[in-house]
């Protein structure tokens, strides 16, 4: 079979999948459906290992493959299609490998859940809109796949849809996305306005000889590239949760722990990232937008890490902590270090994955509870998820031995990061300083609440009794959702202070008391996908860093990602030992800062959080962006609509319109009805009154 088959059973094959479970499912049953979503997804993942095995050593070259036409409107001209080059093929393992390995995870997360075959068709769903998303050859199935992530997610976040919070976080999740995405259509409608085609193929090689293009609007002059380009940004801002349009990412975490999984990780989320490193032919000629991605992403990746600081819900930490890696990925490509922003997606995608679905783990073997401050000492209880966990941190923290070359996966992608925004300040870009400083402190941060989540969940005292796992279970089988209450600092911001634990020893029986309500590792399948993520996130850097950024990555990209001949990210600089070595001395920083306030200090976290200090409340409400946006924008829209609404539409136009005049006439019929009372002698006196006032009229005009 050659490459061109592979690779249309790799796109096809998860949406035959969705068809089979969300059509049949219910007919055919659960387990056929959950083995026919999952048996695709795994086929579908096999062969895009060989298709990326064969890029990667095969020799295997660029080509597209056309499937259909979809719209050709003069010349408009998009086509149904298949791009394989360097990115589609890493972003072929990335999402593939992570997606089969959440359906098999979801067998044994969702075993309770009555609709298991709408949620896998809604799982397989996903990963065809985002295979269709980086397969595409033209904007428009870019668009078509950007927007089938979008609704896919909306219905994941709201599986629960019984839940109020569900469904009000999948709506607020399609909203800020729509955003994002009218930005996104904008910089697709002035990039067709202004070279003619939407086709990838054509528009890159126009790219240099329009890049000084420019128009006046507004008393300025506005470069076409810029304008372009920082539009596209807008919709990966939302689709990826940059700054200023993140707040609905860590309410997506009412969807199932699977779902968190593959948005953060592999599909959704690293969107963003992928389009602007396609992209990288346009984005190297706005240098204006470029500042503007480093920027966005340097302070993306601060504000989310400083909010992971104070967060208790296992599941919201690591999701601030997926927004501020991504922070990292955009900054990387802002500076030109597109193959080190890809690098990053890589890695971060079995990191990611491994510890959402370890986060997924805890929560099943707890009963559903969500709140680190009701875990404590569980290592002995779970420790597949505990050893896995701590691989994934020691991922995401990015432990290595600079020189060597010898560490765990986020320390091959993370450092090149931090490397390269340096070499760009180097080089004269005052924001490449701005980013290294940020990712060095953010690098610190990490670290510091990586292990903070590790030390508060596995080791110290116990902070749950069996009564407590008694009476999570019993909520859990009345409720099949993600929380089995609703704890105090998930929404809303009375909630108790994070770190608020208490540190009292279980009852009589210790550790879980009885043998019926303990902490219970979890099944196989869903071990054994951690186990495969643990392997990834161990090796990943290391097996790969030679051909995302090393001496083989020209061989390795082919020209799928563009730079300038003065690109100064693009080059290998030696730097001083500050940058070598920099990120490893903040992360052993963070780590031992974290041992010391939760095992050699414990509860020094909760009497920090108790003073209630201006720093710490600004952290833990989140900067106050919800707040912000609920006095502003959601209180502006619901005036606005009152007054249109309300006043324009009801009172104004429907009032002295149709509402009007049918009220003017039940009114004039109501009046005239009190005249017909039914008594003969009310009438006799009418008519008796009609008679003397035609004599009075007769006598009158006779006189006259």
């Amino acid at each position: 079979m050659t490459a061109e088959t592979f690779v249309t059973v790799i796109l096809f094959g998860p949406l035959i999948g969705a068809i089979v479970a969300g059509l049949f499912g219910r007919r055919i049953g659960n387990v056929p459906s959950m083995a026919v979503t999952t048996g695709f997804l795994f086929l579908s993942a096999i062969l895009s290992w060989v298709v990326f095995s064969q890029w990667t050593w095969g020799g295997l070259e660029p080509f597209t493959l056309t499937y259909a036409p979809f719209i050709h409107v003069g010349n408009f001209i998009s086509n149904w299609s298949f791009r394989l080059d360097g990115l589609s093929a890493v972003m072929l393992v990335v999402v593939t490998t992570v997606s089969s390995l959440v359906h098999l995870y979801s067998w044994g997360y969702m075993a309770d859940d009555p609709s298991k075959p709408r949620f896998f068709a809604y799982l397989s769903l996903f990963t065809f809109a985002m295979l269709a998303l980086i397969s595409a050859a033209d904007f428009m199935q870019l668009f078509f796949g950007w927007e089938g992530v979008g609704l896919a997610s909306y219905l994941l976040i709201g599986f629960w849809h019984h839940k109020a919070t569900a469904n009000a976080a999948s709506i607020k999740a399609f909203v800020v996305n729509r955003v994002g995405d009218f930005g996104f259509a904008l910089g697709i409608m002035t990039t067709f306005w202004a070279l003619g085609s939407i086709q990838f193929a054509d528009i890159f090689p126009a790219v240099a000889a329009n890049a000084d293009k420019a128009w006046w609007f507004a008393g300025h002059y506005w470069r076409l590239m810029d304008l372009a380009c920082v539009l596209l940004f807008v919709g990966a801002m939302g689709k990826s949760a940059q700054f200023f349009l993140h707040t609905w990412l860590p309410d997506a975490m009412e969807g199932p722990t699977p779902v968190s999984a593959l948005i953060h990780a592999a599909t959704m989320v690293t969107a963003g990232v992928y389009m602007v490193c396609l992209l990288s032919p346009m984005f190297e000629y706005a240098p204006f937008a470029k500042h503007v991605v480093t920027v966005i992403g340097a302070v993306t990746a601060l504000f989310a890490a400083t909010v992971g600081l104070t967060q208790n819900d296992i599941k919201r930490v690591i999701a601030y902590s997926t927004c501020s890696q991504l922070g990292y990925m955009f900054f990387a490509a802002g500076v030109g270090a597109y193959q080190a922003a890809m690098f990053h997606l890589f890695t971060h995608a079995f990191f990611k994955a491994l510890l959402f679905l370890g986060a997924g783990s805890v929560i099943h073997g707890m009963a559903h509870e969500q709140d680190m401050r009701r875990y404590g000492a569980l290592a002995r209880y779970l420790p597949v998820t505990y050893a896995v966990m701590t691989i994934g941190t020691i991922a995401i923290t990015g432990l290595g031995i600079p020189g060597v070359d010898l560490g765990f996966a986020g320390f091959y992608s993370k450092d090149a990061i931090i490397h390269h925004a340096y070499t760009a300040g180097e080089a004269g870009d005052p924001w490449g300083y701005f980013a290294f400083v940020i990712g060095i402190l953010v690098a610190g941060l990490t670290a510091f609440y990586s292990w903070r989540v590790a030390f508060f969940t596995f080791n110290g005292h116990a902070r749950w009794t069996s009564e407590d796992l008694k009476h999570h279970w019993h909520n859990r089988d009345h409720a099949h959702d993600d929380h089995a209450h609703d704890h105090a600092d998930d929404h809303g911001h009375d909630a108790a202070p994070a770190d608020a634990e208490s540190h009292s020893e279980p009852e009589h029986g210790g550790h879980g008391g009885g043998h019926d309500h303990k902490p219970h590792e979890s099944p196989w399948t869903m071990r054994i996908p951690l186990i495969v993520l643990a392997v990834g996130a161990i090796a990943a850097g290391f097996a790969f860093h030679h051909q995302f950024i090393g001496e083989h990555q020209n061989e390795f990209w082919r020209g799928a990602i563009f730079h300038l001949e003065h690109g100064a990210a693009h080059g290998e600089h030696a730097a001083p030992w500050f940058v070598i070595w920099g990120p490893l001395i903040v992360s052993v920083g963070g780590l031992l800062a974290a041992a010391y306030m939760y095992i050699l200090k414990e509860g020094l976290g909760a009497r920090l959080a108790a003073n209630r200090g201006a720093l710490y409340l600004f952290f833990y409400n989140k900067w106050f962006f919800d707040e912000l946006y609920q006095a502003t924008f959601v209180r502006g829209a619901k005036f606005l609509g009152d007054l249109f609404w309300k006043g324009g539409d009801k009172k104004i136009i429907d009032g002295l319109g149709p509402d009007g005049v049918s009220a003017l006439s039940a009114e004039v019929g109501r009046r005239a009805g009190i005249l017909q009372s039914g008594y003969l002698y009310h009438y006799a006196f009418v008519m008796l009154l009609g008679v003397a006032g035609l004599l009075t009229y007769a006598l009158w005009a006779w006189n006259a």
